[in-house]
């Protein structure tokens, strides 16, 4: 009951705080009212494409293959909409290189494929279907609509939605705060891509091993990688990836002149499922690996060097 009571909340939440910020905002003009019209027929069709192909496939990591390549389509339509200027460019430009890494580190994973709905499914998907909540198939099934297909299009749609409030400000020219914040986005991209690399290279080296036969030592025989950026916090890449978007919020706070404005629903609700995302995954290591759980205790989850959360 605690995962549906989890998606629950996170539905209302999806309603609620989009809903609060747009009648406490500064409503959209004409331009910016089309570009979110077409945003939306896309987010449409790809929720109904992720919920149709999981169905029929069973693999429901149609979302993820879509997660590194919506919100590059979003920005540069948004940013079409607003004559590419030199903010909206800069946005699209950074979220482009985003993609192409996440990208790229889905397809080493073995998850792309020539045909886009097959190749292989996110091992929590598989364990979380075999759980009694969601017996019999049909509550798995709207789970799949609401929240795997429904909830997290629409959240990576909303937290590429800085860049409607860049367009709704399309004549602020670029200021210092955007190179700040466009500097910081490209250090956490830089460091998302490093956790996954030493995370890539240890789980290779681990199955590379037990495939040979050979016996398992040290901290391979441990199970899970602690060294590196995983000795800082226990997700240096959920970490990062939180980080990338409110640096990519802060563009919207350069345009806007204010600290606060509706775009920031996005990435708080990023933070959100990454809270529930990743405590799932640590309850499936810390049921693999003894050691998890002085693992856990010892090393903050997000925020490195300082606060365990």
């Amino acid at each position: 009951m605690k995962i549906i009571t989890t998606a629950i909340l996170l539905g209302v939440t999806l309603l609620v705080v989009p809903l609060f910020s747009y009648f406490f905002g500064t409503a959209l003009g004409p331009s910016e009212w089309k570009a979110l019209h077409t945003l939306i027929i896309i987010v449409s069709i790809a929720i109904a494409y992720s919920f149709i192909a999981g169905e029929l496939t069973n693999n429901n990591s149609q979302v993820d293959k879509l997660w590194s390549l919506l919100p590059i389509a979003y920005a540069w339509v948004v940013a079409a909409y607003g004559d590419f200027t030199p903010r909206l460019a800069v946005m699209s430009l950074l979220v482009s290189l985003w993609g192409l890494r996440l990208t790229v580190n889905f397809a080493m994973k073995g998850a792309s494929n020539w045909r886009f709905w097959a190749g292989e499914e996110d091992y929590r998907w598989l364990v979380l279907r075999k759980k009694p909540e969601f017996n019999p198939r049909w509550k798995w099934t709207l789970f799949n609509l609401f929240f795997i297909s429904g909830y997290q299009l629409v959240l990576i749609l909303l937290f590429t939605l800085p860049t409607i409030v860049a367009l709704q400000n399309n004549s602020v020219p670029l200021g210092v705060f955007d190179y700040i914040a466009a500097l910081l986005m490209f250090f956490f991209i830089g460091f998302e891509t490093v956790a996954d690399i030493q995370q890539w290279n240890f789980q290779s080296k681990k199955h590379a091993m037990i495939k040979s036969g050979e016996k398992l030592q040290g901290d391979y025989k441990k199970g899970f990688l602690d060294k590196g950026l995983w000795a800082l916090c226990r997700h240096p890449n959920y970490f990062a990836e939180q980080s990338i978007w409110l640096c990519f919020y802060l563009f919207s706070v350069a345009a806007g002149g204010s600290w606060f404005n509706w775009s920031i629903a996005g990435c708080l609700l990023l933070i959100v499922l990454f809270q529930g995302s990743s405590g799932f995954s640590e309850e499936i290591s810390a049921g693999k690996y003894p050691e998890y759980e002085g693992y856990r205790r010892r090393v903050p989850r997000f925020l490195p060097f300082r606060f365990k959360l």
